[in-house]
């Protein structure tokens, strides 16, 4: 990201491109930058709180999985259906949510205490999450309905590889191509958040049943569980939906 841009300025450039309110009307973007983060914090597993966190979301997990099919879970269903829109089969490639969901109830992953928060607070709340360098983006965030031609840069069998999506699919990107697939399904390597993460840029991505109140919540949990991880820690947000 240029020195020039701002939070603010980059927030207030990012769009979502009409084609996908035509889709989903009820699409909302809260979008979050998180500045003043210190690496060597982000880089642990963060003590306590985050595995109060984790142990929170693992908990939750488990209720709703054992009084549901995951696959009819609310939020997880209104996710499948968004993605079956597009031509995606959820059943070989899952939202986020839904990947996360079904993997808490066995532990959710740790990576250090940035994903970790951002991956509880997406399974406690039932919204997908992402999670970025701010700094390693190129020109504002864009959710478009994807040409084929984007490249997406990402790893194969332990190796990068550039991929490019399907017509029509619902991306993120930015001027250097796009930065996640399929919606919330898989997020790209230039992008990703890494332990000299100082600046993080996180993307919640909502449909109904979810609320603009639940979304509001779920970004302050986010932003009071990252306070602790830089000594002047400052967030800045936009909420984007159907004009």
């Amino acid at each position: 990201m240029p020195d020039t841009m701002t939070p603010d300025e980059f927030l207030s450039a990012a769009t979502v491109e009409p084609a996908v309110f035509e889709l989903r009307p009820d699409y909302r973007a809260m979008l979050v930058v998180i500045d003043g983060l210190t690496p060597a914090v982000t880089a642990q597993e963060g003590g306590q709180g985050v595995d109060e966190l984790i142990t929170a979301a693992e908990k939750h997990a488990a209720g709703l999985l054992a009084a549901s099919a995951v696959d009819e879970l609310p939020h997880i269903a209104a996710w499948r259906e968004a993605y079956r829109g597009f031509g995606a089969k959820p059943q070989r490639t899952r939202n986020s949510l839904e990947a996360l969901t079904r993997r808490a109830e066995k532990g959710l992953p740790r990576v250090n205490a940035l994903t970790d928060i951002y991956n509880a607070i997406s399974v406690l709340r039932q919204i997908p999450f992402g999670g970025e360098d701010f700094h390693c983006y190129q020109g504002p965030a864009r959710l478009i309905r994807a040409t084929g031609t984007e490249p997406f840069e990402t790893t194969a069998n332990g190796e990068p590889a550039t991929e490019y999506p399907d017509a029509g699919e619902v991306v993120w990107c930015d001027d250097a191509g796009v930065t996640c697939r399929r919606w919330n399904w898989r997020q790209g390597r230039r992008t990703g958040l890494t332990d000299d993460t100082r600046t993080a840029f996180f993307i919640l991505d909502a449909l109904a049943p979810t609320s603009d109140a639940d979304l509001h919540a779920a970004a302050d949990a986010l932003v009071d569980a990252l306070t602790d991880l830089g000594a002047g820690v400052r967030a800045t947000s936009r909420l984007i939906g159907a004009p």
